[in-house]
C-alpha cells in the first residue's frame, strides 16, 4: 500500500466514517455510515485523494467530473490540485437532468467532445451514478478512460464498469476502511 492511499485511508476513517445504526437508501441497515464529502470538502483531504488519483490516472486522460453532487467536490477538487502539481485536467458535471434554458443539456463545465474523461463519485455503492454518468459523457463524444470513485463501499461497480469494457480503480474500498461491502 502506498503511502498517500494510507493517508487517505486515515483521514477517511477519522473524518469521515461514522459508527452507529444507519439505515441507507438503499433501505438496509447498517453499523457505519461514510460521509465521504467531509474528505472530499476537506483542504487536507482532497490534496490527499489527489496525491493517490494522480497515481492511477492515465497520463492521457483530459477531463474529469461526474454526475452532481457527488462528483463534484472530488472532479473540482482534484482538477484544481493537480493544476498546482503541473497536471491539468478540466472539470465538470452532469446535471441530473437536462436543464431547459441557456445552452441546455446536461453537462455543466469545461468539457469537450473528444476528451478523455475519467468519471469519479465522491462514494458508491450500487454504481448507477457512475454508469448514468458515463453514458451522458460518452454521448457527448467522449471517451471514458477510467471511472475512478474516492470510495467504493458496495463492490458491485467494478463488474458494471468492466462490462462496459472501461477500467475501474477506486481510490479506496470499504474493505480497506475496515468494514464489509454494502453491495
Amino acid at each position: 500500500m502506498t503511502n498517500s492511499r494510507q493517508l487517505l485511508i486515515d483521514h477517511l476513517t477519522t473524518h469521515a466514517v461514522q459508527r452507529g445504526d444507519f439505515t441507507l437508501k438503499s433501505g438496509k441497515q447498517s453499523d457505519w455510515f461514510l460521509d465521504a464529502k467531509q474528505t472530499a470538502c476537506d483542504p487536507i483531504g482532497i490534496q490527499l485523494a489527489t496525491d493517490l488519483a494522480l497515481e492511477v490516472i492515465p497520463p492521457d486522460a483530459t477531463a474529469i467530473g461526474g454526475l452532481t453532487v457527488g462528483a463534484d467536490p472530488v472532479a473540482y477538487g482534484v482538477a484544481a490540485v493537480a493544476a498546482t502539481r503541473g497536471r491539468l485536467l478540466r472539470s465538470f458535471t452532469v446535471r441530473k437532468e437536462a436543464k431547459g434554458h441557456g445552452m441546455g443539456g446536461r453537462i455543466a463545465g469545461a468539457l469537450r467532445p473528444d476528451d478523455r474523461v475519467v468519471i469519479t463519485e465522491d462514494a458508491v455503492t450500487r454504481g448507477s451514478s457512475l454508469m448514468e454518468a458515463t453514458e451522458v459523457v460518452q454521448g457527448f463524444g467522449c471517451t471514458v478512460v477510467l471511472i475512478m470513485p474516492l470510495v467504493d463501499r458496495g463492490g458491485t461497480c467494478e463488474a458494471l464498469a468492466k462490462a462496459a469494457g472501461i477500467e475501474y480503480r477506486p481510490l479506496v474500498t470499504a474493505l480497506d476502511l475496515g468494514f464489509p461491502y454494502e453491495g
